[in-house]
């Protein structure tokens, strides 16, 4: 049995690895790349043209459910409508370029493609719905201009490493990782075809236990396709499985509760409503035009290729640095106190991007030398020689979070 489970892991992470790393490369790219005035524009009038924006700017791009959070908050205190606002909410966790090449390798293209289109839309029917039966109201915080643009090329590819590395790998690797232990452990304990006779799993009753899961829960929308592969594999329809890839990333507590704070109980309706009916029409949709081309690579023993080979190694490699780099830094928080340092207690922080994206923001401001962020308890440290406390604050507001003074 533990030699079977180690084969299955191994057979996961050879069919993960080669897309994984691409997605991740195209990933650090994007945002090394491509200029943020590009997504930051367009998006300010409640019309279908600014909801589409956000929806085509939202299906690349490689956020969590959690990370997307204060990214569509900045998006919103950059002037984005409220119909904008929610079609980057619900298109942008669902897929992003590195869930996009996951998803082809592990469960075939034509699922990978349907999953796109469906993210796409649904995004797009909750901000027009949203523009519809809303009313609007301009925000007049405009977002920090972006100094990257004039960044040289070289320091740009620096910059993408680093962004796929510790942004966006560093964000999701334990979702990731148990995304990966979930999958060979289904794979070595349930037979093939175990789902095909449970009732429970088929039609609309399963669609339904999977929406009942998904909606409250944290989903990493890359870290969910290898267990939705091997349930697939264990005979669970492909359109329930779509239902939970669909509705899992695209929703959770606190993206609920967020919005519900900012954007109010009526848009938060017209959200849940779009992602719950979407998700159903889409799983219900994939039945009947490609239930049976979905190819589960893992399902049966391929030659493994040197560059396969390679590619699993250096992700085991990527994700033992990140949990030793992990143990490191809360040993050095734990242990390391200077009298000058500020520390902030920062809430809204609820996943590693989270924490990526408030010690990014905290970096840049002048005289701090390393922001440290602890996720467990929300408070920051902040080394530096006498950091304004008022900029520090701006800059973690500016960033999509709360923030204020924490005593030593």
């Amino acid at each position: 049995m533990i030699e079977t489970f180690f084969y299955n892991l191994w057979q996961v992470f050879l069919d993960l690895s080669p897309s994984l790393l691409l997605g991740l490369m195209i990933a650090g790219s994007l945002h090394a790349f491509l200029p943020k005035v590009l997504t930051h524009s367009g998006l300010e009038q409640p019309n279908f043209i600014s909801v589409l924006r956000a929806a085509l700017i939202g299906v690349p791009l490689p956020l969590c459910s959690c990370g997307v959070i204060p990214a569509s908050l900045a998006l919103r205190n950059a002037g984005a409508s409220k119909g904008a606002t929610i079609a980057f909410l619900i298109s942008t966790p669902q897929t992003g370029v590195d869930s996009i090449l996951v998803s082809a390798s592990m469960l075939g293209l034509p699922f990978a493609i349907f999953k796109v289109i469906s993210a796409f839309i649904s995004g797009l029917i909750g901000g027009i719905l949203v523009n519809y039966f809303t009313l609007h109201n301009n925000i007049s915080q405009v977002i920090t201009p972006v100094n990257s643009i004039s960044i040289a090329n070289s320091n740009r590819i620096l910059n993408a490493l680093h962004y796929a590395v510790f942004d966006l790998l560093g964000a999701i690797y334990w979702w990731i990782i148990g995304g990966i232990i979930a999958a060979a452990l289904i794979t070595t304990l349930i037979p093939p075809d175990y789902f095909t006779n449970q009732t429970w799993t088929q039609g609309i009753l399963g669609m339904l236990i999977a929406l009942a899961i998904s909606v409250p829960l944290y989903v990493c929308t890359t870290g969910s396709v290898p267990i939705a592969a091997s349930l697939i594999a264990a005979g669970m329809p492909p359109s329930t499985a779509l239902v939970f890839l669909m509705a899992g990333p695209a929703t959770n507590v606190a993206t609920i509760g967020s919005i519900y704070q900012v954007l109010g109980g009526r848009v938060l309706f017209l959200y849940l409503g779009t992602v719950i009916v979407t998700s159903l029409i889409f799983g219900w949709s994939f039945d009947f035009v490609l239930a049976n081309t979905v190819s589960l690579h893992h399902q049966h023993i391929h030659a493994a290729t040197l560059i396969d080979i390679a590619a699993a190694l250096l992700v085991i490699g990527l994700l033992l640095f990140l949990f030793i780099r992990y143990l490191i830094e809360n040993f050095m928080q734990q242990t390391t106190v200077q009298s000058s340092d500020v520390l902030l207690k920062v809430n809204g922080m609820t996943c590693q991007h989270c924490v990526a994206r408030v010690k990014s923001a905290l970096e840049k401001c002048e005289s701090v030398q390393e922001a440290i962020p602890n996720l467990s308890t929300g408070i920051v440290r902040i080394h530096g020689i006498q950091p304004k406390l008022n900029t520090l604050i701006q800059a973690v507001e500016q960033a999509g979070y709360k923030a204020y003074e924490h005593s030593q």
